[in-house]
């Protein structure tokens, strides 16, 4: 089954839903959509919080396909509130990279336009933890 960047983009960028929850959190500023191995697509939304205990909305995604029981992950795209694409920052590169031996060839969008794609392992070069997989 193939799924198109533009799909993924769209499902993420449908998630978009600025907001304040409460006077120490906002959310869904930030959007996020991944493809699994098994080809189901979950999406999630950033939770910022004044405790610094939020969630980033690649991290929720995650969240929601380990709930449904699926740990591989082929495609990531997270969606700025401006709707452009932007990459993971360094917590979610490491939480991404811990999910499975192969997460280092997930693809990550980084320009819709030209459907320009990283592999996680140019994001995270020489990661410490490979060698916990063999």
């Amino acid at each position: 089954m193939s799924i198109t960047w533009q799909v993924l983009y769209n499902e993420a960028k449908n998630k978009l839903n600025p907001r304040t929850i409460s006077p120490f959190i906002d959310a869904g500023g930030v959007a996020a959509a991944l493809l699994t191995k098994g080809g189901n697509i979950y999406t999630g939304v950033c939770i910022d919080t004044s405790c610094t205990l939020g969630m980033c909305a690649e991290r929720n995604a995650i969240a929601n396909m380990i709930t449904n029981g699926e740990s591989q992950i082929e495609k990531l795209v997270c969606v700025m509130g401006d709707g452009s694409v932007g990459s993971p920052c360094g917590a979610c590169r490491e939480y991404l990279m811990q999910l499975d031996k192969e997460s280092g060839q997930m693809e990550i969008l980084v320009d819709l336009e030209s459907e320009k794609v990283v592999k996680l392992s140019a994001l995270i070069p020489d990661w410490w933890g490979t060698s916990r997989f063999e």
